[in-house]
């Protein structure tokens, strides 16, 4: 095991990570853990900027899974690690574990993602760019990715909402975690605060950009959630979640 591939580093949950729960929110975790993810990159020499300016290629990332011990508090300090756990040639993952102070796990996650030609779009191989081959550490989150639920019908459907420009992120379109808000939002605020988040699985199976309307549907499957958003009838997001 390389520990050159580890990025570690002290974060506080400030006030823009927390929810009304004045914890760290849902998709706030996300953020965390994508974020981190970008800044191991950076240590790697592997981030955007570098694929973008040097190799014409850029990252995307394709599925998040989370799992929730306990979501730290406002104020609290905390360890985030985050390693590449393999190169399976057009595609990776990454493992994040948020720790407290005392060194107990609070949070894991897996992070699926690939890299794309700028021009095309089209899948390079993880050869071609800078990235590791080979030393990973062993990976923290062990669950495989799911296959969801997509016969949703419009007895499943329940808003949908016109992306705004202050939703847009760099790549010009909807970002990530603006995604996972609005599959959020099928809940009440009292129900958030009833119910804590166990299990999280979010799927980006497709862009979208300023102006779209989007729809979002759900259904209660046995102890889970699943979401799905629609542009048309173009599925560009998926979502599972499990409360305890």
């Amino acid at each position: 095991m390389d520990e050159v591939l580890v990025f570690s580093q002290q974060r506080n949950i400030s006030s823009a990570f927390i929810d009304s729960s004045v914890k760290m929110g849902i998709a706030q975790t996300v953020l965390m853990v994508q974020d981190n993810l970008t800044e191991c990159f950076a240590k790697l020499g592997c981030d955007g900027i570098v694929y973008r300016e040097k190799y014409n290629s850029f990252w995307v990332f394709t599925k998040t899974k989370v799992s929730f011990t306990r979501r730290p508090d406002w104020r609290e300090k905390i360890i985030a690690a985050t390693f590449p756990v393999d190169n399976a040639g057009f595609k990776t993952h990454v493992n994040t574990v948020l720790t407290d102070a005392d060194g107990k796990t609070l949070i894991t996650a897996n992070q699926e993602a690939c890299v794309l030609d700028l021009i095309r779009h089209r899948p390079v191989k993880l050869s071609t760019v800078p990235y590791p081959q080979d030393g990973f550490p062993d990976p923290v989150f062990t669950q495989p990715f799911e296959k969801f639920i997509s016969d949703f019908t419009d007895s499943d459907f329940k808003y949908e909402h016109i992306i705004r420009s202050q939703q847009i992120d760099m790549s010009h379109h909807l970002n990530n975690i603006e995604y996972i808000k609005l599959a959020l939002n099928i809940f009440d605020e009292q129900f958030l605060l009833d119910h804590e988040p166990s299990e999280l699985e979010v799927h980006y199976t497709g862009e979208s950009k300023e102006g779209q309307v989007l729809r979002v549907y759900s259904r209660l499957e046995g102890e889970s959630y699943y979401i799905v958003i629609k542009e048309m009838e173009r599925s560009v997001f998926e979502m599972k979640i499990k409360f305890n």
